[in-house]
């Protein structure tokens, strides 16, 4: 979905705020493979999926490991380099054709000062985001590799057809033979 649509579905918008949103945003498309950041990077960009898929990852022993997946209609920050001038430690790579909405934050953040509305979704989305990792904590110290991937594919299932195995293993904290048992046994 388009970014304009989509907050439009969120929040209360006049004309003239779209128009500056819509202004402030720069549209990218990146290739398959694509890495937008590696790893401990210190990038500023606020990114909105219109179209694709993403994954955030790191690099642990020499062993590339998929964080999260993000697909259309989702925002990605580097929060620890925005918000606590830290290196962020998870890279981005686009796994498809995607189609970005991209804004450097000093940008967005001054946007968010002419927008109030802009401003009290982006806390909503940050929450959202917290939210999101807290699930991800419980799953992994709580759930079995079965469970794991069950939520997968009721929550995502899109994600099992677009992104790579491997991926998909290492996000579930498991190996790809592993992830073959269990998805034979389903």
């Amino acid at each position: 979905m388009k970014l304009i649509p989509y907050l439009l579905r969120h929040i209360k918008l006049n004309n003239a705020e779209c128009e500056a949103i819509d202004n402030a945003f720069a549209t990218e498309t990146f290739a398959k493979g694509t890495i937008l950041a590696q790893p401990e990077n210190h990038h500023q960009n606020v990114y909105f999926i219109e179209k694709g898929l993403l994954r955030a990852f790191y690099n642990l022993d020499g062993k590339d490991i998929t964080h999260y997946f993000f697909d259309e209609n989702n925002f990605l920050v580097s929060f620890e380099s925005i918000f606590f001038n830290r290196p962020h430690p998870y890279g981005k790579q686009v796994l498809e054709e995607t189609c970005l909405r991209v804004i450097p934050y000093s940008k967005l953040d001054a946007l968010c000062d002419f927008i109030p509305a802009f401003k009290d979704y982006q806390l909503q989305v940050s929450l959202q985001t917290v939210s999101m990792l807290s699930d991800k904590i419980l799953a992994l110290q709580f759930q079995t590799a079965e469970q794991r991937y069950k939520n997968l594919l009721d929550k995502s299932p899109g994600i099992l057809l677009r992104a790579p195995l491997g991926h998909i293993a290492s996000y579930l904290g498991i190996t790809q033979q592993t992830l073959s048992v269990i998805r034979a046994g389903k």
